[in-house]
C-alpha cells in the first residue's frame, strides 16, 4: 500500500487522527508531539492508543511520524535549551511506547555560532544519553536546507551525528524535499545521483520516511514550503520521487501549507501518480 498522508492536529487523540486520516484518503500521518513553539504536552489516553493501533492495523497504517517541537535544540549554547531538548526527547520517546514501533522526527538544531564540528558533538551527547536500547522507536535525523546556523543542511553533517550514536541503529533520516533542494541538492534534475550520494554517504538503510514538500524557492535558496505542483520542484519531479524503487516503500508526510481539504486533493493527486496503485 502507497503509505501517504499528512500533518494532523494531535489534540483529539490518536483515535482521532486515525480517523481524520482515512477520512483524508491517508494511510499514514505525522502530529506534533506537543506544541511546536513550546514544551507543554496531553498525557497519553492508553485506550485511545489501543484503539488508534486497532484502527492502525485494521486498514494498514504505514509507519507514523511524530515530530518532535520546533522549540527543540540540542545543540544550543544555552544550557537552559539544551535540558529542555534532553527532558522532552526522553518524555516523547518514553509516551512514543503507547504506539510501538513508529518514528519520531526532529530538527537537528541550529549550533549558534559554536561550529558544526561542536553542535554534532552536542547532538551526539543528547541521543546518547536519551536512547534506550529497548525503545521501539526509530529517531529520524532530518534534512535542513542549511540556512544560518543549521546543523544537518549536507549528508555529511547527518552522517556525523549517526557515527557519534552509540545505539545507531535507533537512528535513521528523513529527507525533507523542499528542504534538500533548497540546500542545493538536485533532486528535480538528478534524483538518482542525490540519492546515490545519499547511500555513498550515509546509507540508503538509514533512509526511514520523506517530508513531501515543493519549494517556492529555486535550488540552494532557504526553505520556503509551497503545495505539490506548485513550486519549483514540480509535479513531474514529485512522480518520480514517490515512483522511485528507493522511496517507494517509505512513508510520505505532507507538510505542504494547507487545510484538510487541501491535503484531500493533494493526496488523491499524488494516489493518482503512482503507478500500480
Amino acid at each position: 500500500m502507497f503509505s501517504i498522508g499528512c500533518h494532523l492536529s494531535s489534540s483529539g487523540g490518536y483515535r482521532k487522527m486515525g480517523e481524520t486520516a482515512l477520512e483524508l484518503g491517508a494511510t499514514t500521518f505525522q502530529f506534533f508531539t506537543r506544541n511546536p513553539r513550546g514544551g507543554t504536552a496531553k498525557a497519553v489516553d492508553p485506550a485511545d492508543a489501543a484503539a488508534f493501533c486497532a484502527l492502525a492495523a485494521e486498514h494498514g497504517f504505514g509507519k507514523l511520524v511524530a515530530h518532535a517541537p520546533y522549540t527543540l535544540n540540542p545543540c544550543a549554547a544555552d544550557a537552559r535549551v539544551r535540558e529542555f531538548a534532553f527532558q522532552t526527547m526522553a518524555d516523547d520517546l518514553a509516551r512514543l511506547e503507547f504506539v510501538p514501533g513508529n518514528y519520531y522526527n526532529f530538527h537537528p538544531g541550529s549550533h549558534v555560532g559554536q561550529g558544526i564540528e561542536i553542535g554534532v558533538a552536542k547532538i551526539c551527547e543528547v541521543l546518547n544519553t536519551v536512547l534506550r536500547k529497548d525503545q521501539s522507536t526509530i529517531v529520524l535525523l532530518e534534512t535542513m536546507a542549511g540556512k544560518g546556523s543549521e546543523v544537518g543542511g549536507r549528508f555529511e553533517e547527518l552522517a556525523a551525528i549517526i557515527d557519534g550514536t552509540v545505539l545507531s541503529e535507533k537512528v535513521g533520516v528523513c529527507l525533507d524535499t523542499c528542504h534538500v533542494n533548497d540546500g542545493g541538492y538536485d533532486i528535480v534534475g538528478d534524483l538518482d545521483g542525490v540519492l546515490e550520494e545519499f547511500d555513498r554517504v550515509i546509507g540508503l538503510s538509514r533512509l526511514k520516511a520523506i517530508h513531501l514538500n515543493d519549494s517556492l524557492n529555486p535550488r540552494g535558496a532557504k526553505d520556503r514550503h509551497a503545495r505539490i505542483g506548485e513550486g519549483t520542484i514540480g509535479l513531474e519531479a514529485m512522480a518520480r520521487l514517490i515512483n522511485h524503487p528507493a522511496l517507494a516503500d517509505l512513508p510520505f508526510c505532507l507538510e505542504t501549507p494547507n487545510e484538510l481539504d487541501g491535503y484531500a486533493r493533494e493526496i488523491a493527486l499524488l494516489k493518482s501518480l503512482r503507478k500500480g496503485e
